[in-house]
């Protein structure tokens, strides 16, 4: 077996090849509103900036802590049960280069061969690659519209064997922008319980919340604390994606091998990007309420223009993300984005990249002010109607 075809097998090639060749497409194109990657078009706020640079004037660009800087653990120690979190000690976080390499930390340290990890599908997809890259078993367990893509327990429960071993909870989910209702959180923290699971618990989109919806901190749970790792980070809600830094809060006992492993990867987090977080968790935080109504106000528009359009969606509940099932339009969902990305120059990803077991639906991102996210309903609505033309049309 060659090289590259052993890299696929442990790799989602496909999924990797389905954002690159949308992203190549887009890249001849002009004018085209980007509703695609899950980066917010937001600046980082300008007082977070500062310390940054502040922290480049001082000098600070040696190597760090390797778990990270001693004052931002304690700060998110902090903001992590300000929020009605678990109570973690600074020695229990770890800070990372974005909340994605925790991913990998995490797999690599806890799993074996052959054990198992479930995650919602669709999910963020890099959960299942870094279980692959551990020889790991990936099950999913597939959400549908009937429950609002939101994961229940009884879903879990359906899924799990005797090799299960870590859980996967996404609230908010990305893609789905979905939220599981606290007592459904609790329902499942009692399965986690019964079946000795450790959870990860994916809190990353947990501050930008539509509406009532309120997230539960797993951890915070009975008898949740000793088998839960919180996972976050910083690039979300105070749009931060090119400061790379994220953060994963575990039980004690686990935190040396995995802050050995976090090590050997990164040796430690940007310096610089560790100041400009700290300054992130210790500023006013009126910055994060003006995001999320930014994101809020972007929601209401493009549900009224899918709605226009006759596509139904999940409800967006967190998150800045729209699952929308394209499926109405006659064609699957990764041929539509083609064509409206080539038609309508609108770049949206189909929910194939995340898993999703349809071809069926489309993650749109709220990452457009509201004027381009009309204007691209209206490229929508255009492409739509030159498909459903050709579905008319007689043959020749």
């Amino acid at each position: 077996m060659s090289l590259a075809d052993r890299l696929a097998r442990r790799v989602k090639l496909k999924d990797a090849h389905l954002v690159t060749r949308m992203a190549d497409i887009a890249a001849t194109l002009p004018d085209v509103i980007r509703l695609g990657r899950g980066d917010p078009d937001l600046d980082t706020p300008a007082h977070i900036v500062k310390a940054g640079q502040d922290a480049l004037g001082r000098g600070e660009t040696h190597y760090g802590h390797p778990l990270g800087l001693p004052p931002l653990r304690e700060a998110i120690a902090d903001d992590i049960r300000r929020r009605g979190g678990a109570d973690y000690g600074a020695d229990q976080i770890v800070v990372t280069p974005g909340g994605q390499h925790a991913m990998f930390v995490i797999a690599l340290a806890l799993l074996d061969p052959g054990d198992e990890i479930v995650v919602p599908c669709p999910g963020y997809n890099p959960y299942s690659q870094a279980a692959e890259l551990a020889d790991a078993t990936v099950v999913s367990v597939p959400m549908t519209m009937e429950t609002n893509f939101t994961l229940t327990a009884e879903m879990v429960r359906a899924h799990l064997t005797p090799r299960s071993k870590i859980l996967v909870l996404i609230n908010p989910n990305n893609p789905t922008g979905t939220v599981t209702p606290p007592d459904e959180v609790a329902r499942i923290a009692e399965l986690a319980i019964e079946h000795d699971l450790i959870v990860v618990s994916d809190e990353i989109y947990a501050r930008l919340t539509f509406g009532n919806q309120r997230i539960q901190p797993v951890a915070a749970l009975p008898g949740m604390a000793e088998r839960t790792i919180t996972l976050s980070g910083f690039s979300k809600a105070y749009a931060m994606t090119g400061w790379r830094i994220g953060y994963f809060a575990a039980p004690r006992a686990l935190v040396p091998a995995m802050s050995e492993i976090n090590h050997a990867f990164a040796i430690s987090t940007a310096s610089v990007s560790q100041h400009a977080a700290l300054a992130a968790l210790t500023g006013p935080q009126d910055c994060v309420e003006d995001m999320r109504r930014t994101y809020d106000e972007r929601r209401q528009a493009l549900c009224e223009g899918l709605r226009s359009l006759g596509i139904p969606y999940a409800e967006p509940q967190g998150g800045f993300y729209v699952y929308a099932d394209v499926s109405v339009t006659g064609l699957p969902a990764t041929l539509f984005c083609e064509r409206l990305l080539r038609e309508g120059r609108v770049l949206v990803f189909p929910g194939q990249i995340y898993g999703d077991h349809t071809d069926d639906f489309v993650r749109m991102s709220l990452t457009q002010p509201v004027p381009r996210i009309r204007e691209a309903v209206a490229r929508m609505r255009a492409v739509i109607a030159a498909i459903r033309s050709e579905t008319r049309a007689p043959a020749a």
